[in-house]
């Protein structure tokens, strides 16, 4: 350890107490990275942070000592936003997982950040309450890297993402300073800043309480399953129903890749198709009715090789299990995998499926294609071995150019997992310099100092490869530079 980084240790400890202070090499190396693993930087210290107190006094720490500092909640983000910084803290933030507060009649719930996703539901349900935000990883991914990356899941098409949700955030300011931004109302006067912050990569501050918006439990639900013989005529029958006038709460396709990894994995009874396409109706029992016939139409019109109904809560839950394991089960094809987010118009689809197969072909790599279709939100998994010399090379390459075909078909670099390290050299695809000078005259009326998770969102030299060596601060944070870009 570098003198600099003891004297930081030293005051960590005093200030803190030891048994929050991590500094040993080795167990630095469990926060190395998140769930994007092609990049690691061991931190100087974690700071294992039990109260917005201990935030704060950790935030203050790192101005005292001019160093940077990255959030971190379970570590389930896939774009690099938790990356430490090498000469920087890392404020875990997994021991605040307390829920302070239920409130049924205003319908709320305040939590802190460290509380899972489903955890949420799980206090409420009894009550016939759920929270609808659900991330595949909701079961260990966090409210606080929720609102960081302003996560969705794959009911975003009907009830939208965290920031929908979100009414209230207690947030550590980069100065130690502690603001409340929103309240238990819908509504606030003035500028967004709530919304500004939600999905801001923990580049404006810590969010050490949160207030969530819970919803009813729907009267009925109706899952159904179909499988088309191309990834094209699911695709189709997505844009029927939705022309249909129906608003499912959820459409999600699988490629065949996809479907018969998650069925190896957890046996969902899955048809052996090209592509298959999960729908779910929700709402009072007789719309869900009249909804469900409506689309078993459509697939029959369409030629759906194998349509099902769920008839059961446990059947519904095995339908879902496969696709929340998607991910996951792609670990039994290939050794590794790299995970994309681009987003597209739904009636682009179709073509940019089809360049991503070229794609495949062009690099030599296999996708594997899953995605929340109702949305235009893709998944490609690009698979590669790491222990080959070249392939993750090939693997980012392969990713990159998947994220310019998303652009060029009007869609977005990200619709959930965030920028973070993995995109930021991208963003002038969709951004001019003056969108990104904007931006970054933003994050400096935040964080005049830049120490709040620097490197994430906006393309660096050291990043990028525009100017070679070591460079801390975004380019856009100094006067007079932003011509750069």
């Amino acid at each position: 350890m570098k003198r600099g980084e003891r004297e930081l240790c030293e005051a960590a400890v005093a200030a803190l107490g030891r048994e929050a202070v991590i500094s040993e090499l080795e167990q630095l190396r469990t926060y190395e990275c998140d769930g994007l693993t092609g990049t690691r930087v061991v931190p100087a210290l974690v700071i294992l942070a039990n109260s917005t107190q201990h935030v704060q006094e950790a935030v203050r720490l790192c101005n005292t000592y001019d160093v940077p500092f990255v959030a971190r909640g379970a570590g389930t983000g896939l774009s690099g936003g938790a990356l430490p910084v090498a000469d920087g803290i890392v404020i875990s933030l997994q021991r605040m997982n307390r829920i302070l507060e239920i409130d049924l009649e205003s319908e709320r719930v305040v939590v802190e950040p460290g509380v899972t996703n489903l955890a949420v539901t799980q206090a409420v349900a009894g009550h016939g309450y759920y929270y609808a935000p659900d991330p595949s990883s909701q079961q260990v991914c966090t409210i606080g890297g929720n609102v960081a990356e302003n996560s969705g899941g794959a009911h975003c098409l009907k009830y939208g993402f965290t920031v929908n949700h979100v009414t209230a955030l207690d947030v550590v300011m980069p100065d130690g300073s502690l603001v409340q931004l929103g309240g238990k109302s819908l509504h606030t006067s003035g500028p967004d800043l709530l919304g500004t912050f939600i999905g801001s990569e923990g580049t404006l501050g810590i969010a050490t309480q949160v207030t969530l918006r819970i919803l009813r439990k729907p009267d009925s639900v109706c899952t159904l399953l179909a499988g088309f013989d191309s990834v094209d005529g699911a695709g189709e029958a997505v844009s029927d129903v939705i022309a249909a006038g129906v608003l499912a709460s959820a459409m999600e396709i699988m490629d065949r890749l996809t479907l018969e990894a998650a069925e190896a994995a957890v046996s969902a009874g899955y048809p052996a198709v090209e592509a298959l396409l999960l729908v779910e109706l929700d709402g009072t029992s007789d719309q869900v009715e009249e909804e469900t016939e409506r689309v078993l139409e459509i697939f029959k019109r369409l030629g759906a090789s194998e349509v099902r109904v769920a008839k059961s809560d446990a059947e519904r839950a095995l339908f879902w299990r496969g696709r929340k394991a998607a991910f996951a089960a792609l670990g039994r094809v290939s050794p590794n995998y790299y995970v994309q987010d681009g987003v597209v118009p739904r009636s682009k689809l179709p073509a940019v499926l089809r360049r991503i197969g070229e794609l495949s072909e062009e690099h030599g790599l296999p996708v594997g294609n899953v995605f929340h279709a109702g949305d235009g939100n893709l998944h490609p998994l690009v698979l590669y071995d790491a222990s080959i010399p070249g392939d993750l090379a090939k693997a980012e390459r392969l990713a990159e150019e998947i994220l310019v075909a998303c652009v060029e078909a009007g869609g977005a670099l990200t619709g959930e997992h965030g920028i973070g390290t993995d995109k930021a050299c991208s963003m002038p695809l969709m951004f001019s310099k003056d969108d990104l000078a904007v931006m970054a005259r933003l994050r400096r009326a935040f964080d005049p100092d830049g120490r709040a998770n620097p490197g994430k969102l906006f393309p660096t030299p050291r990043l990028c490869g525009e100017v070679p060596g070591p460079y801390r601060e975004h380019p856009l944070e100094k006067a007079g530079r932003a011509e750069r870009f």
